[in-house]
């Protein structure tokens, strides 16, 4: 399957150990960052989400009323496979949405839910 997804991490994603848990092999990315968010922290309770990164607290992003706050992170192209084991690494408080980038265009990003 081809790589093709846009999938935009501030966070647990980037770690080497947390890509070959999640998607079974380590992901390139190149450096971007997130338009229109914030960064804030929550704590995370699932205990295979703290296993796979070994952290209880983790990064999340809510959208902000400054469309030039921003949020520094990485943009890794991955399958709809992928996307879909990121959907289920990821806990109910954070939701996916499509979110613009600083070098142009869109990708998945995972943000506060509700």
């Amino acid at each position: 399957m081809t790589a093709s997804i846009r999938l935009f991490s501030y966070g647990t994603l980037q770690l080497v150990q947390v890509q070959r848990e999640t998607f079974g092999r380590r992901l390139d990315g190149t450096a971007d960052a997130l338009l229109g968010f914030k960064q804030t922290w929550i704590e995370i309770t699932d205990p295979e989400v703290l296993k796979i990164s070994g952290e209880r607290f983790h990064p999340i992003v809510v959208a902000s009323s400054d469309r030039t706050d921003t949020v520094s992170g990485m943009v890794f192209w991955i399958t709809s496979e992928e996307l879909a084991a990121a959907d289920l690494y990821e806990v109910s408080d954070y939701q996916r949405v499509e979110a613009d980038l600083a070098s142009g265009g869109k990708a998945w990003v995972y943000v506060k839910a509700g």
